[in-house]
């Protein structure tokens, strides 16, 4: 049994700015006062940090059901993790039913960044669990070199498009071509696609000509400490 190191959690909302309406919360991991979750997940060594990926998930679950009740969530999730444990989705599922959440509540969010050996492998473990109802999404799109590859392998619901990609965007041309061409394929594929990180209007309205309608970042609302915050939409014209 690993050591946990101290965490909780600061929950930042995912809007739809067609509906008006929070589409979710995504579950950021932080030390006890705030502290970034760098400094949570390095108190743990390599072995040990998928095992701690699963708590967090759990933790979570039951911190969201403390605070707000039944609510749609996004929950980070290791690729990793599901080659070292058979239970890194069923434990996740089964604290949502616990707490009142269907499994249609939850959105795995695999980070892009961590490599995956087998790529088919991996679409393989992940598909045995659509039945239940659970969405998946890839996180910061566009920063590592699974991207692509993750898409023809399997369709997530969902992709979080890479800040490094959005910041700055509405006069970045390269950016633009790039963003354009992702949004095309998603919608070809029935892909939902969140821009991630948006601090500006310009940003968001680069975003939002271009059809874009989920949203997450600063310029709707920063990351709250245990709690839920509202979210401010930018002005529709």
């Amino acid at each position: 049994m690993i050591r946990l190191p101290q965490f909780t959690f600061a929950f930042q909302p995912i809007v739809n700015v067609v509906s008006g309406e929070i589409a979710s919360y995504e579950a950021l991991v932080r030390g006890p006062n705030g502290e970034p979750a760098w400094q949570v997940l390095t108190q743990v060594g390599p072995l040990d940090l998928h095992a701690l990926d699963k708590q967090l998930r759990i933790e979570a679950i039951r911190l969201a059901s403390m605070l707000g009740g039944p609510c749609n969530l996004n929950l980070n999730l290791m690729p990793r993790s599901l080659d070292l444990s058979s239970e890194a989705i069923t434990s996740t599922l089964e604290m949502a039913e616990r707490c009142g959440l269907r499994a249609e509540h939850i959105t795995l969010e695999i980070t892009e960044g961590e490599i995956i050996d087998d790529l088919k492998k991996f679409a393989d473990m992940v598909n045995t669990h659509r039945s239940s109802g659970v969405h998946f999404a890839i996180d910061d799109f566009g920063a590592g070199y699974a991207g692509l590859n993750l898409l023809a392998e399997f369709q997530p619901d969902s992709i979080k498009l890479d800040m490094s990609l959005v910041r700055g965007i509405e006069s970045r041309g390269p950016r633009q071509a790039i963003v354009r061409g992702i949004h095309r394929t998603c919608i070809d594929l029935g892909i939902d696609v969140i821009a991630e990180g948006v601090e500006t209007e310009a940003e968001y309205w680069w975003f939002r000509q271009e059809g874009i309608e989920l949203f997450q970042g600063y310029l709707f609302a920063r990351p709250g400490l245990r709690q839920m915050p509202l979210a401010f939409y930018p002005p529709s014209t």
